[in-house]
C-alpha cells in the first residue's frame, strides 16, 4: 500500500537554522545506535526513540506528524590484519562518521501503516536528504555557539599593509629568527613569519612572533597552519591581546601571494589544543602504584561526554542528581515525559531525561565499541552521554553558559539552581531547591551607642574565604629542565582548615558606617551567622587573589574531614537579654552621614578605585554588598566581572526626582510576575527596585523573599493587606551536623581554563561502607586519594544528618 501523506502541504526541507534531532530521542538518550534505531520526525524533526518506551509514537500521537526517518546506525567491523596506510602528511583529522559506522535508512508512515516507503517518492528525496546533510543538533549548536564568539576588531577591520611580496605558502618556510617551520604566525602588515608561544602537546615555539609584534606594533598574526579553503584560521590580536575574525582574510592573504583556496590545514588550531588539553588533565585516574582506577558500571554510574569545555556541567550535574531531592523529583520511570510540542526546548523534560539517563543505569555499560589505539585500559570506560540539549536550554540567552568556553562550576549551579526554582512543580512533586535553602542573620552593632539591629537574609549557598598565606621558598638546589634552564619553583601555600575558614566567615568586622541615631561615626560591629540551616549546605571556597590585578586562583589545601562536623556554634542566638534595637527609622548610612539618599562609602570606594577598579564598577559592588566595606565589595567584583552590565551605569536612586514615573509600573509586567506566583505588592515593589526590568525583578524577588512589597497601586482605595509573615526556610533544631557528600574540583590557575571533575560519596555494591566514586567526564570509577583532591576542591556539598 503506497503512503498518502509524502505529498503533505507540512512537509519541507529543515532550514538552515532549524534543529534536526538525529542522534539521540529529546526524550530519553537512546538513539541511531539501538537495534532498532532512531525515528526523525519529517515535520518537526524531532527525534523519537523505537525501543521499549517509544517516544517516537508518543510524538505521533500527540503531534499527528505520520511519516518519519529511521536512521540506524552500526560499527563497522575493521581487519587488523592489515599494514597500515603510509602517511604522506601531518594526519589531524580525526575518524568520520563514514570511516566508523554503516548507516542505514527508511521511511516509515504510522498511520498509513507502511513501514518502508519509497523514498524517491513525493517530497521525500530533498527532505531526506537535506535531513541527513544537516549539522546534528549538537553540533548545530556548537557551531553557532563558536561564532558568536569570536568578533572582528578595529585592528582586524583597520588593517594597512606594506608592499606586496611573496610569501612561501603551503611549504611554510620557517622563522625569520630560527629554524622552526611549524607553528608560524604569519604578520599581516609586513609578512614576517615568526614561531608561536611553546604550546601544549609538545608543539614547540620561542615566541619570536610576539617579539616582532612588541618591536614593531604589527597587531595582528595569522597561524598559517590553520588555514582552511573555506576560509577560517587562527587570528590572533595582539593590540587586543585576544583571538579575532578577519572578514577580509583571503585579501589580506592574497597581498603576501598566498590564495587560501589552495589551503590544506596542517596543525590544530588554538580552540583545539584548548579543548584537548582540558580532556587531558589527569585527576588522579590511576592509583598510586600506577594502576588504572576501577570504572564502575550500573545505575548511578553513568558518565556524561564533554562537548567540549563542558566538564564544568557535567561535573555540576553529577553532584546534583546524586542527591535524593533531585532523584526523587526527575527520576519518573513509572510516569510518561510531559507532553509538549518541543520536548528539546522544555526544562522539565531534560532534566528528567538527565535523571533516567544518569541513574537508570541503561546506559553505562562498557564501550566496547573503539578503535584499538583506544584500548589502554584492561576495561574500557563508558561511552557517556552527551547533554547538549540541557547545555542549550541552560545557556539559551546567558552571555557567558551560551559560549562554548570553560566556565565557573559554581556560577553554573547558581544559575541552574535559580532556573530549576522558576520552573513549575505541581503537587506531589516538590521543588528540589528547597533543600539548599537557609536563613543567615547579620547583626550590626554600634560601636559608639552599642544599639543593634538584626536582618534575615535568605541564602541557598555560601562562599568562605580561604585565607592564602605562603610557605616561604628556602634556600634549596635549582631544579634544572632537560635543556639546562632554572625550571620556576611552584609556590606552596600553608593548609588551613575548614573550621578557620568558617571562623573567619563568621567572625566580627568593623564597618564604615554612620549611626544617625547617636551620631557616632566610628562605625559598627558586623557579623553574619546561621539563623536556620539546611539539608543541603552548598560552599565555595574562594581561593583567589589579585596578581598585577588579575583575579588568579591559588591552590591553598583545604583539610575537611569525612567525619560530620558540627555547625552549632555557628548558629545566631538572635537579640539577647540586655540588648537594645536600634530605632526602626534610625538610618545607617557611608560615612558621609545619615541621607535618604543613597551614597557609596567613600573610604571604600577610594579602596577598590586604588585596586585599579572603574568607579562605576566600584559603586554596584557597594551598592550589592551593603555599602559596608572594600573586602566583601572586591569579592562581588571577582565574581560579577564577566556580567555583560557590570560597566552600565546605574542610578541607585531611581525614585529621587520625587517624579511620577517611578511609582507607575506596568500591570502586564505584575500580570507576567503573578503567573510566576508573585503576588501583586511584591512584584510592584520589585519592579520600582529595579527600574521596571522583568529580568532583574525576577532575581530581586528571589534575592528579598521577606520583600512586605508595595501596596501604593496608583491611588486605589483598597485597604492594604497586611502581609503575612513569612515561615522561615531550613531548620533551626541543634545537633547540626554536617557530612560532606560530594565536590566539585578543579585544576588550573583560572575557573575559565583548566578542567573540572566530581567526587561523590556513594554506595558501592558488596561493599559495606560508602566510598567515593571519581566523575571524570566519561570516566566514572572507585577514586583513590581523595584526601588529596578534597583539599583542593571548589564546591562542597554538604549533607545535614
Amino acid at each position: 500500500m503506497a503512503c498518502t501523506h509524502v505529498n503533505a502541504p507540512e512537509l519541507r526541507p529543515p532550514g538552515p537554522s532549524q534543529s534536526v534531532y538525529r542522534e539521540d530521542c529529546t526524550q530519553c538518550f537512546d538513539s541511531i545506535d539501538d537495534a532498532t534505531g532512531l525515528d526523525v520526525c519529517l515535520y518537526c524533526f524531532n527525534g523519537g526513540c523505537t525501543s521499549d518506551r517509544n517516544h517516537s509514537l508518543l510524538h505521533v500521537s500527540s503531534t499527528n506528524h505520520p511519516l518519519v526517518l529511521n536512521i540506524k546506525r552500526t560499527r563497522k567491523s575493521v581487519s587488523r590484519d592489515e599494514p597500515p596506510q603510509k602517511m604522506t602528511k601531518l594526519a589531524i583529522a580525526a575518524e568520520t562518521e563514514t570511516d566508523r559506522y554503516d548507516t542505514t535508512t527508511q521511511v516509515k508512515c504510522y498511520e498509513c501503516g507502511v513501514d518502508d516507503v519509497s523514498k524517491s517518492s513525493g517530497k521525500l528525496p530533498e527532505i531526506v536528504d537535506a535531513v541527513l546533510k544537516a549539522n546534528t543538533f549538537a553540533r548545530q549548536q556548537e557551531v553557532k555557539a563558536w561564532e558568536q564568539e569570536l568578533t572582528a576588531c578595529e585592528h582586524t577591520l583597520c588593517l594597512e599593509q606594506n608592499a606586496a611580496r611573496q610569501i612561501e605558502s603551503q611549504n611554510l618556510g620557517h622563522c625569520s629568527e630560527c629554524e622552526l617551520n611549524e607553528n608560524l604566525w604569519l604578520c599581516l602588515t609586513c609578512g614576517n613569519l615568526g614561531c608561536g608561544r611553546q604550546q601544549f602537546g609538545g608543539v614547540g615555539g620561542n615566541s619570536h612572533g610576539v617579539g616582532h609584534t612588541k618591536s614593531t606594533g604589527h597587531p595582528v598574526a595569522v597561524k598559517l597552519g590553520s588555514l582552511t579553503a573555506d576560509g577560517t584560521a587562527d587570528i590572533y590580536c595582539y593590540a587586543c591581546d585576544d583571538e579575532r575574525v578577519d572578514p577580509e582574510l583571503p585579501d589580506h592573504l592574497s597581498h603576501w601571494g598566498i590564495n587560501i583556496k589552495d589551503r590544506v590545514k596542517t596543525e590544530k588550531s588554538l580552540t583545539e589544543m584548548q579543548v584537548e588539553q582540558n580532556l587531558r588533565w589527569e585527576f588522579a585516574m590511576v592509583t598510586e602504584d600506577g594502576k588504572e582506577l576501577q570504572p564502575l558500571f550500573g545505575p548511578d554510574f553513568t558518565g556524561l561526554k564533554n562537548l567540549g569545555n563542558s566538564c564544568y556541567l557535567n561535573s555540576t550535574l553529577q553532584a546534583l542528581f546524586a542527591m535524593p531531592e533531585f532523584k526523587d523529583r526527575y527520576y519518573l520511570p513509572d510516569q510518561p515525559p510531559p507532553s509538549v510540542p518541543l520536548p528539546a526546548e522544555d526544562l522539565e523534560t531534560q532534566l528528567r531525561k538527565m535523571a533516567d539517563g544518569m541513574i537508570s543505569g541503561r546506559y553505562s555499560k562498557p564501550d566496547t565499541d573503539v578503535s584499538t589505539s583506544e584500548h589502554n585500559a584492561e576495561v574500557p570506560h563508558q561511552r557517556g552521554l552527551a547533554p547538549a540539549m540541557l547545555k542549550h536550554l541552560i545557556g539559551r540567552g546567558h552571555e557567558e553558559f551560551s559560549t562554548m568556553r570553560q566556565q565557573d562550576a559554581f556560577e553554573l549551579l547558581l544559575h541552574l539552581l535559580k532556573l530549576v526554582s522558576r520552573s513549575q512543580h505541581v503537587a506531589p512533586h516538590k521543588d528540589p531547591v528547597d533543600a539548599f535553602r537557609f536563613a543567615m542573620e547579620q547583626r550590626l552593632q554600634c560601636v559608639g551607642c552599642k544599639r543593634v539591629r538584626y536582618k534575615t537574609d535568605e541564602q541557598e549557598n555560601i562562599s568562605i574565604p580561604v585565607p592564602i598565606r605562603r610557605i616561604p621558598k628556602e634556600a634549596q638546589m635549582d631544579v634544572t629542565d632537560a635543556s639546562g634552564n632554572k625550571e620556576d619553583i611552584k609556590e606552596e601555600f600553608e593548609p588551613v582548615t575548614l573550621k578557620e575558614c568558617l571562623d573567619i566567615f563568621t567572625a566580627d568586622e568593623l564597618v564604615e558606617l554612620t549611626c544617625s541615631a547617636c551620631g557616632s561615626k566610628d562605625g559598627f560591629r558586623k557579623r553574619n551567622m546561621f539563623k536556620t540551616f539546611p539539608a543541603v549546605l552548598a560552599v565555595n571556597a574562594r581561593r583567589f587573589e589579585l596578581v598585577n590585578w588579575v583575579p588568579t586562583k591559588q591552590d591553598v589545601p583545604v583539610i575537611v574531614d569525612d567525619e560530620p562536623f558540627s555547625f552549632d556554634a555557628y548558629k545566631s542566638h538572635g537579640l539577647t537579654e540586655g540588648e537594645e534595637l536600634l530605632p526602626e527609622d534610625a538610618d545607617i548610612g557611608g560615612a558621609g552621614g545619615s541621607s535618604s539618599k543613597w551614597t557609596p562609602n567613600e573610604a571604600a570606594l577610594s579602596m577598590l578605585e586604588a585596586m585599579g577598579f572603574p568607579r562605576v564598577r566600584c559603586e554596584k559592588a557597594l551598592h550589592a554588598t551593603g555599602n559596608e566595606d572594600a573586602e566583601a565589595a572586591s569579592n562581588w567584583l571577582f565574581a560579577h566581572m564577566e556580567d555583560p552590565d557590570i560597566d552600565d551605569p546605574v542610578d541607585f536612586n531611581p525614585s529621587a526626582g520625587g517624579g511620577a514615573a517611578a511609582s507607575v509600573v506596568d500591570p502586564e509586567k505584575i500580570e507576567n510576575l503573578g503567573a510566576m506566583g508573585f503576588n501583586a505588592p511584591q512584584a510592584r515593589q520589585a519592579l520600582k527596585e529595579t527600574g521596571g526590568d522583568m529580568e532583574r525583578a525576577v532575581d530581586w524577588l528571589f534575592s528579598h523573599p521577606d520583600a512586605p512589597g508595595d501596596f501604593d497601586n496608583g491611588g486605589t482605595s483598597e485597604a492594604p493587606v497586611e502581609p503575612k509573615e513569612k515561615a522561615l526556610v531550613g531548620s533551626n533544631e541543634f545537633p547540626a551536623n554536617f557530612q560532606l557528600q560530594s565536590i566539585v574540583c578543579h585544576k588550573g590557575s583560572s575557573i575559565h581554563a583548566g578542567h573540572y571533575v566530581a567526587f561523590v560519596r556513594k554506595e558501592l555494591p558488596g561493599e559495606p561502607s560508602t566510598s567515593w566514586v571519581l566523575f571524570n567526564d566519561e570516566k566514572v570509577a572507585k577514586a583513590a586519594n581523595v584526601d588529596d583532591m578534597k583539599k583542593f576542591a571548589y564546591v562542597y556539598f554538604f549533607r545535614r544528618l
